[in-house]
C-alpha cells in the first residue's frame, strides 16, 4: 500500500508561567494549569477540542500528568507522561507532532511543568544503576572528579577539551553567559533579569572551570504548555491562520557509539545533536545559514559554545569565533537565546523545551515587539537531555513569511488573552479560565482549589 500523505503539524497556542526559584511556595498543578489555561486561550480553542495530552515532568510521581489535565476537563483522553531528563519538554512536542503527521490526532495539548528544590541536581535513587552512570565513569577515567556539581563538572570538561582542541578561551564562555543575562531583561518570564560585564562574569566565584556561577543555569519551577494542530483543524479555523506556526523539520535522536570515544565533547552527545541538526534542517529545506532566531539548550555557557558548532551555526571548531564576532546577539548573524536562556531565564526541566518553543512562536507570529529580530523567516530550536536524547526543530509561519512587526495594542485586541503575552507576563480572569475548561466534562473536585491559588498571584 502507498505511504499515507503526512499532515503539517501547526503550534496553534503557547503560554507559560513566570520561572521562578525553586522555594516550594508553588505546586505543579498551579504550573500546569497557568500555562496551560494561557494555551488554550492564545488557541482560541476549549479543552473539548483536545484529542490526546502529554505531559512532560522529571521530578513527581507517576501519573501527575492525569493531575494536571483533569482540571481541565475529564474527557477520557489518552494522557502520556513523559520523562527523559531535559529534553523531557521537546520530547513531548514531538510526540505531538507524531501523533498529528500520522492522523492519530487532530489537536494535541502538551503540558510541562516542574517543581524543583534548591540546589544542583541529584540522584535520588541509590540502590540501582544510574543511568548516566557508564558516562560517570568514563568523566572519571578521563579527567578526574572533583567537588563540583557533577553536571557541572561533565560539561566544564567539555569546555576543556574545546580550549585544548580549538583555542577557545576563558572570556569567550563569559561573553555567552553575559550575552544571555544581557538578553533576559526583556524576557517578563526570566528568574533572572540582572545584566553583567563581561569582568564581573568572569570574577564569579569558578564552579568548575571554565564555568563561573553566572555561566550555570539555575534549578527553577515553571509551566509552559504548547497547542499543535494538524492542516484539516486548521483549515477548519481560517481566522487563526494568522497566528500558526508551521513545525516545518524536527528530529528526535538518541546516542551514537562515539558517546563512549572518551572524548569530553563527545560525551555530552555532540554526535546526536550532529545528527538531529542536519534531519531537523533537511526536513525543512534549509541550512543553518538560513535561520535568524536560535533557541538552545545553555545549561551552561560551554554547552552553548559546543551547540553552535554540532548545530553548524559555526564552521567545526569555530565556534568561539562567532561568539568573538558578535554573532549571536543582536545586529550579528545569529540571535541565539533571546529569551535569556536556560542561563538567566531559568530551567524547569519539564518546562524548558516548551517554553522555547513558545520564544520562537513569539518571535515569527512578531509578537516578540520588544527583542524583535529583523527579518525573520525561520527559527532553530535544540534541546538536550544526557541520557540522552536531543530534539531539533525547525520552525516558520504557517504561510512562510517574514515575521511581521505587530505592536501590543494588535496584539492585545486578537489573543484571547487580552494582552501580549510575549512581554507582558500577566495572568487571566476567571471568566477566561471558565471558557476553556471542558464544557462538558469537567469537574470541580479535580480543580479543588488550584485556580483561586494561581489567580492569587496575578
Amino acid at each position: 500500500m502507498p505511504a499515507k500523505q503526512k499532515s503539517p503539524a501547526y503550534v496553534l497556542g503557547v503560554g507559560m508561567t513566570k520561572f521562578i526559584k525553586p522555594r516550594g511556595k508553588v505546586d505543579y498543578t498551579e504550573l500546569g494549569f497557568e500555562a496551560g489555561v494561557k494555551a488554550l486561550l492564545d488557541a482560541h480553542i476549549n479543552y473539548d477540542d483536545v484529542d490526546q495530552g502529554v505531559a512532560c515532568y522529571c521530578y513527581g510521581d507517576s501519573t501527575c500528568g492525569q493531575r494536571v489535565f483533569y482540571q481541565f476537563g475529564m474527557t477520557s483522553i489518552p494522557i502520556y507522561n513523559v520523562n527523559n531528563n531535559c529534553s523531557t519538554g521537546s520530547t513531548g512536542l514531538a510526540m505531538a507532532r507524531t501523533f498529528v503527521e500520522s492522523g492519530a490526532a487532530d489537536c494535541v495539548m502538551v503540558v510541562g511543568f516542574e517543581k524543583m528544590m534548591p540546589g544542583s541536581l541529584q540522584t535520588f535513587f541509590n540502590d540501582r544503576e544510574n543511568p548516566t552512570g557508564t558516562s560517570g565513569i568514563i568523566m572519571a577515567e578521563t579527567r578526574g572528579v572533583t567537588k563540583a556539581p557533577g553536571a557541572a563538572q561533565m560539561f566544564g570538561n567539555g569546555g576543556r577539551e574545546y580550549m585544548e582542541k580549538y583555542g577557545a578561551k576563558l572570556e569567550d564562555f563569559a561573553e555567552i553567559a553575559r550575552v544571555n543575562h544581557a538578553h533576559s531583561v526583556n524576557n517578563p518570564y526570566s528568574q533572572f533579569q540582572d545584566v553583567y560585564t563581561l569582568e564581573q562574569v568572569l570574577k564569579a566565584p569558578m564552579i568548575h572551570e571554565p564555568l563561573t556561577k553566572l555561566q550555570c543555569c539555575p534549578t527553577s519551577d515553571g509551566g509552559a504548555a504548547a497547542i499543535v494542530v494538524s492542516q484539516a483543524f486548521l483549515d477548519a479555523r481560517p481566522q487563526l491562520k494568522e497566528q500558526a506556526v508551521l513545525i516545518a523539520g524536527q528530529c528526535m535522536a538518541t546516542d551514537e557509539p562515539s558517546l563512549f570515544s572518551r572524548s569530553s565533547i563527545d560525551l555530552l552527545g555532540f554526535g546526536m545533536t550532529q545528527r538531529a541538526a542536519k534531519a531537523a534542517l533537511g526536513q525543512a529545506g534549509i541550512t543553518a545559514d538560513d535561520v535568524q532566531v536560535v533557541e538552545l539548550h545553555d545549561c551552561f555557557s560551554a554547552n552553548e559554545l559546543l551547540t553552535i558548532d554540532a548545530l553548524g551555526l559555526s564552521d567545526p571548531g569555530k565556534a568561539h569565533e562567532l561568539v568573538r564576532e558578535g554573532g549571536i546577539t543582536y545586529g550579528g548573524k545569529y540571535v541565539v537565546n533571546p529569551s535569556g536562556g536556560l542561563i538567566s531565564k531559568g530551567h524547569p526541566l519539564g518546562a524548558t523545551g516548551i517554553a522555547q518553543c513558545a520564544e520562537l512562536v513569539w518571535h515569527l507570529r512578531g509578537w516578540a515587539n520588544n527583542r524583535a529580530v529583523p527579518k525573520t523567516r525561520y527559527c532553530l530550536q535544540h534541546n538536550l537531555g544526557l541520557g540522552g536524547a536531543v530534539v531539533v526543530t525547525v520552525y516558520k509561519r504557517a504561510d512562510g513569511t517574514e515575521a511581521p512587526q505587530v505592536d501590543s495594542e494588535s496584539v492585545s485586541r486578537s489573543t484571547g488573552l487580552g494582552y501580549n503575552p510575549a512581554i507582558e507576563a500577566k495572568g487571566f480572569t476567571a471568566e477566561q479560565a471558565d471558557l476553556v475548561r471542558s464544557k462538558a466534562s469537567r469537574s470541580a473536585w479535580a480543580l479543588q482549589q488550584t485556580q483561586q491559588k494561581v489567580m492569587s498571584r496575578f
